[in-house]
């Protein structure tokens, strides 16, 4: 049996890898709701539709650059969540940069056609390693702790 200490510091990880990142995708999704009005395109659609919206393309930017946020945000709070039970300072910081580097996607994604990032947002995928090498190191150490 192994007794979890959660050390103070991991209110830093709460901080930055919970509360931020609800800011930040909110924030994401309030240009999600501005492209609806820009574009003209009402709700049930969840995308405009090439033919039916104008600027179908245009908007389908907006709601797919705010849609990848949401899908990836699940698996970067699992690991930095629990990651930051042993790493909570180096995870705090990852949620900072994962928050940084969505927004920057969003930025790109909706202002460049045809591409994917903006410039900056690659820096989300340290958020997501620092996550993911904390998690495996803290299972190491767990398995390990006989």
């Amino acid at each position: 049996m192994v007794t979890l200490n959660i050390p103070p510091e991991y209110g830093w990880t709460i901080i930055g890898c919970a509360v931020l990142p609800f800011v930040g995708l909110n924030f994401i999704g309030g240009m999600v709701m501005g492209a609806r009005s820009k574009y003209n395109v009402q709700y049930p659609n969840l995308y405009a539709v090439p033919g039916v919206h104008k600027d179908a393309d245009l908007f389908n930017q907006v709601q797919r650059g705010h849609q990848n946020a949401l899908e990836q945000y699940p698996g970067f709070l699992a690991l930095a969540l629990v990651g930051g039970f042993k790493h909570p300072i180096a995870n705090a910081i990852g949620g900072v940069l994962w928050t940084l580097g969505r927004y920057l996607y969003m930025i790109g994604y909706t202002q460049a056609a045809g591409k994917r990032y903006g410039k900056g947002a690659g820096i989300m995928w340290i958020g997501v390693l620092t996550g993911l090498i904390s998690t495996g190191k803290l299972a190491y150490d767990l398995i390990n702790s006989k």
